[in-house]
């Protein structure tokens, strides 16, 4: 879905248990949160305000790449770029959560690095959970709960965040074996690896190291 005007507010997105942002970075803004139950998932997940900040997050991060992209015009593969100086308790998940992303997909890659970056994560206590956000001024981050990630698998919610970050939506109606699915098969779900059609659509969206414009924020 392609939005014509500019989003200056922000926007979150959750891993289905609780897609809202909380107080942890100041200029954010709360979203309605899943009550915790399949009708609720698949509602918030059809919401404009849940495809709202799917786009916004990922236009953030396209937007923080583009001078990396004019620069070196000729890479075969964009490296997105992030930094976990405010998540050292999940540094190395985040490390898994990368290595999963970096062996699944071809066209883009994601690098840690010590300050700055494409994007930042964050730790902390949130009671909504986890999310990934954009600042409104061109900025992503992932915030990652301390309590959700004890009650669902680290690595599933870290992979899942993450690949918000690489342009996918949430899609709480999908099997385990989905990783965008998120929170909507239940804490038994343990799988971090996004499946074939998720690899595919990142590997589309950032076909021979170029963003896709129109991003489809159903697919």
């Amino acid at each position: 879905m392609r939005h014509s005007r500019r989003i200056t507010l922000s926007a979150t997105i959750g891993l289905g248990i609780a897609a809202a942002l909380g107080g942890v970075v100041p200029t954010a803004t709360a979203a309605n949160a899943p009550a915790g139950n399949p009708a609720s998932y698949a509602a918030y997940e059809r919401s404009a305000e849940n495809q709202a900040a799917n786009s916004a997050f990922f236009e953030a991060v396209k937007r923080s790449v583009a001078e990396q992209r004019a620069a070196n015009p000729g890479l075969a593969a964009v490296t997105v770029t992030y930094n976990t100086r405010n998540a050292p308790s999940f540094r190395s998940v985040i490390a898994r959560s990368t290595q999963i992303w970096n062996s699944s997909v071809s066209n883009v890659k994601l690098q840690e690095v010590s300050s700055g970056g494409n994007f930042s994560y964050y730790e902390g206590n949130d009671s909504r959970g986890s999310y990934a956000s954009t600042d409104g001024h061109g900025r992503g981050y992932i915030f990652l709960d301390y309590a959700q990630n004890q009650q669902y698998n680290s690595t599933r919610v870290t992979a899942h965040e993450t690949g918000h970050v690489l342009g996918l939506p949430d899609h709480y109606s999908g099997p385990c074996s989905e990783l965008m699915s998120g929170g909507g098969p239940g804490t038994s779900c343990t799988n971090p690896n996004p499946n074939s059609a998720e690899r595919s659509r990142v590997n589309q969206l950032w076909a021979n190291g170029l963003v896709a414009s129109g991003m489809d924020t159903k697919g």
